[in-house]
């Protein structure tokens, strides 16, 4: 599993029992083990990234409610994105062009970085670049990609 948290949860001190347990005292990583701890327990096996998609719907307002969690989580099957306050997304896919980045006078040829049959979905706090079509996430939003393809 990978994990990345941007955001603040304050006065968020879940129960957690069993394996997993925080190295450090971050609000990521209580809610990482938290997250953890709750998938183990709604799945015996391995799910499928449908099942996993439903139990993060439910699950993801939790600490949401606590203030932003915007969230990364990838078991290396999908990518579940849950913007709380502000995230953005695109798709990148053949036919590859160059990218302006948004905060600097650079850009980037993609057409020669990649192949045909790469796709790649990237997930932000704010647009990287500025001449693509950037989607924003609604509040509360959880998004879900396989192969860099955005599924329902």
């Amino acid at each position: 599993w990978v994990f990345a948290h941007n955001g603040d949860l304050n006065e968020f001190h879940p129960r957690l029992h069993g394996a997993f347990r925080p190295v450090g005292d971050t609000d990521s990583e209580r809610a990482f083990c938290w997250l953890m701890q709750e998938l183990a327990k709604a799945h015996a096996g391995v799910p499928t990234v449908d099942e996993l998609s439903r139990t993060l719907r439910e699950l993801l307002p939790q600490p949401a409610r606590h203030g932003s969690f915007n969230v990364l989580l990838s078991n290396g099957q999908a990518l579940w994105a849950h913007g709380a306050t502000k995230l953005w997304w695109l798709q990148r896919q053949h036919p590859f062009r160059q990218a302006r980045l948004a905060d600097e006078d650079l850009s980037v040829d993609f057409g020669a970085l990649t192949q045909p049959s790469d796709r790649v979905a990237v997930v932000a706090t704010e647009p990287l670049t500025a001449d693509e079509a950037w989607q924003p996430f609604a509040p509360g939003e959880l998004r879900v990609f396989v192969g860099g393809v955005p599924v329902a």
